[in-house]
């Protein structure tokens, strides 16, 4: 199935305005959510094909909503690459016994984005 629907959930309005911006100047469409209580609402309502999730953000982190999704049946199956500033392996290998298809540390290149949303797709 082609990736095609990506929500972008972080709770930096620098950081959600720049990876929308590459995602659709490279055809994509976006959804954003500030944090991750509403994250998880829009991922059961809109079912995107990819969540781009950060971890440090108030209330429920990053960690926490891809392992909701990862254990939810509904929504199990919607890859998560977790987009952070969290740049030890520790933090690496503990985002993908989340769940978490990939990993990325911030600042995002954009060629390193889209590779690996190809690599999914």
């Amino acid at each position: 199935m082609p990736i095609r629907n990506i929500l972008v959930v972080d709770d930096s309005p620098t950081d959600r305005q720049y990876l929308s911006d590459i995602l659709t100047k490279n055809g994509f469409h976006v959804a954003t959510a500030e944090n991750a209580e509403d994250a998880l609402v829009k991922v059961k309502q809109a079912r995107p094909d990819l969540v781009l999730m950060d971890v440090v953000m108030p209330g429920q982190s990053g960690f926490q909503a891809t392992r909701t999704l990862a254990k939810d049946e509904a929504t199990k199956n919607i890859p998560v690459i977790i987009c952070t500033s969290k740049g030890q392996e520790t933090d690496k290998a503990w985002g993908m016994r989340q769940g978490a298809r990939d990993y990325l540390v911030k600042p995002v290149a954009a060629a390193d984005l889209l590779a690996k949303i190809s690599a999914l797709g």
